[in-house]
């Protein structure tokens, strides 16, 4: 479809690298125009990360910029600053992740965003917050991650901390921070004014702490990383098999006697009748599995398995995961057409939408990464008001 929920929405959008692309990227899945502010000449810093770079464009920025226009501005300079406020003046949302104080610095702080427009919705992200004791700090990924303590629980084991494997930390900032503008947008519909969404970095990773958050703050157990088995569960995990490796999750008492009746086991023998005695005695029921599943080649266990009905999965490289069908059926592989680089493979969506009587609506006409300014003379006439701007992507 060429409409999406948020079509006829505009969204300035002041940010680079991670988590403020990510967020505008998500406004710009569901239909809203998003014009991407740049700096002359370099543009967002992650336009020069790399390799890999594929015609000279970052993989990485085409990773977090689709649905989205370019406008090349030098917001320190005068002209700059006049076009900057005629875009706040007819935009729905403003997105900025600058450090701490540099956005009121060129004169653009809270009460003039709001003199210059009482409707717009502003978004703010920040590495540990806009204040508090380490309000200001430079937030990158995985130092948040370390902070946040997510790091502390990742890895093979206590002494072994590991960041996870993409900037999470930053991808989580910009799906709270979009998730929080779509909330203030729904208030603005009652108070027909706009207001100011904060989150951060370690903001976002302590709200997914979950239940490593409440074994600490209520039972007083601090969580430790401890590889590829969960901490409450068990068995539930990774496994060798003969020729590689399935994952498992013994998620209820009811799935444990399946798993033992397909495996020839006793489902209450002693020290392992209940998931609290599988958990302490967890090396043993880990080694008792591992014997079981290295008589088995992979496929043929889970084929096993799934006639079991016991969850249970391979571990996929990124690769496969782009053939697979069932990640092109959910309409995550997305074709756009690239200005310079032709037709090029995106991530797509994880959203889908659908009317109550099956008929899917899911925004469908998406925009490849801008090239820098590429949009600016169509955005300038837009605000001059000498030509219209296309809504959506």
């Amino acid at each position: 479809m060429s409409r999406g929920p948020l079509t006829g929405i505009v969204v300035a959008d002041l940010t680079r690298a991670l988590a403020g692309p990510h967020a505008t990227m998500m406004l710009g899945d569901l239909g809203a125009t998003v014009i991407k502010v740049e700096t002359p000449g370099t543009g967002d810093d992650t336009r020069g990360w790399g390799p890999p770079f594929l015609g000279g464009e970052s993989t990485y920025f085409l990773s977090a910029n689709r649905n989205k226009r370019s406008i090349e501005l030098d917001l320190k300079s005068d002209d700059g600053k006049q076009t900057l406020e005629a875009l706040i003046g007819k935009a729905d949302v403003l997105v900025e992740n600058f450090r701490t104080g540099v956005l009121e610095r060129l004169g653009f702080g809270p009460d003039r965003l709001a003199e210059l427009n009482p409707r717009l919705v502003v978004l703010s992200i920040s590495g540990f917050g806009h204040d508090g004791p380490d309000g200001g700090r430079p937030g990158y990924d995985q130092i948040a991650q370390g902070e946040a303590g997510l790091m502390s629980l990742t890895g093979s084991r206590p002494d072994d901390p590991q960041r996870v494997g993409v900037p999470i930390a930053d991808l989580l900032a910009g799906m709270y921070g979009a998730y929080g503008v779509l909330a203030a947008l729904l208030e603005r519909r009652h108070t027909g004014v706009g207001q100011v969404v904060r989150t951060s970095l370690l903001a976002a990773v302590v709200g997914v702490h979950a239940f490593q958050g409440t074994k600490w703050t209520v039972a007083g157990e601090v969580g430790h990383a401890q590889g590829n088995h969960h901490p409450s569960i068990c068995p539930y995990g990774l496994f060798r098999t003969r020729d590689g490796a399935v994952q498992i999750a013994i998620g209820s008492e009811g799935l444990w006697r399946r798993f033992c009746t397909t495996f020839g086991l006793d489902a209450d023998r002693p020290g392992m009748a209940t998931n609290p005695e599988r958990v302490a005695n967890r090396p043993v029921v880990i080694e008792l599995v591992e014997e079981l599943f290295a008589a088995h080649d992979t496929a043929s266990l889970l084929d096993l398995l799934a006639e079991a009905g016991v969850p249970a999965g391979q571990v996929r490289d990124v690769r496969e995961v782009y053939a697979w069908d069932q990640t092109r059926s959910q309409g995550l592989v997305l074709d756009v057409r690239h200005p310079t680089l032709g037709p090029i493979t995106l991530p797509g969506p994880p959203l889908r939408f659908f009317t109550p009587d099956g008929a899917e609506q899911t925004f469908t006409d998406h925009l490849a990464p801008p090239l820098l300014g590429d949009d600016s003379v169509a955005i300038q006439a837009w605000l001059a008001g000498e030509a219209p701007l296309a809504e959506g992507a």
